[in-house]
């Protein structure tokens, strides 16, 4: 990965706004910093007013973990897509059903009895809708709050996909969409030739691993030399230099 703001990721920058994108971005660590309470984060009044103008240009997406009603409040303007819990939601889209669903179901039920287990570990439990989420920001002993859940989620069956995060473990229906799926559809739904896709995390890295030629990937952060993104910024601090670079390139010559 090379940073973003260098002439070569600038000059990449400006020939992906010439074919005027789909502008899809992701939420937490992306837009805004991760917080310790995730009820806490919205976005700044300076990166929401950028986007509100720029989804006046092109189409702009919401592609995050959360739901689409947790992230719609927070946003402070109103972009043209909203995909939720990883791409398994979106509007006008059914939920899981049959055997997906009762997964989710049964590990609904099976959370809840070891609630007070998950709680005494600082395990912090968010159930979606789509998907679970299982926090352990807030424990004082992460390693045996990711042993609870490691042995809680051991037999979770072919039906559900787990996978982790930034001090979170997810899981969704095995069978759902996940974000390169999704942006894919909204590139296709839009009319557009391509996309610019921004995230920071392990749900966002089949995004950058599956992106066709043409696609331009920033990752938030270099904490993963691994990543499949091509660019990258060094935190959500450089968001509204990003959107501003955006909205200067877009502006009529």
């Amino acid at each position: 990965m090379q940073h973003l703001f260098s002439p070569e990721g600038e000059g990449a920058l400006a020939r992906t706004l010439q074919h005027r994108p789909l502008l899809a971005f992701d939420f937490d660590g992306t837009l805004t910093p991760i917080v310790a309470r995730p009820n806490d984060a919205h976005l700044s009044k300076g990166v929401s007013a950028r986007l509100a103008t720029l989804a006046a240009h092109l189409p702009v997406a919401i592609v995050t973990g959360r739901s689409i009603d947790d992230v719609r409040g927070r946003l402070g303007f109103e972009p043209r897509f909203i995909v939720g819990n990883h791409g398994a939601e979106e509007e006008g889209r059914a939920a899981a059903t049959g055997e997906q669903s009762e997964a989710l179901s049964r590990l609904r039920l099976r959370l809840h009895e070891r609630l007070p287990a998950l709680s005494a570990a600082g395990v912090t439990v968010e159930d979606k809708g789509h998907s679970m989420a299982l926090h352990y920001r807030l424990s004082r002993s992460r390693e045996r709050a990711i042993q609870l859940i490691t042995e809680l989620l051991a037999d979770h069956g072919d039906a559900l996909r787990v996978f982790g995060g930034k001090l979170v473990i997810n899981v969704v229906p095995s069978l759902a969409p996940d974000k390169a799926v999704a942006v894919r559809a909204l590139v296709h739904r839009s009319g557009v030739p391509c996309a610019i896709f921004a995230g920071d995390d392990v749900n966002d890295e089949p995004v950058f691993a599956t992106a066709p030629s043409g696609w331009l990937t920033i990752r938030v952060g270099r904490d993963d030399p691994r990543s499949k993104a091509q660019w990258f910024l060094d935190s959500p601090g450089e968001m509204a230099l990003l959107l501003e670079r955006m909205l200067s390139l877009l502006a009529p010559r």
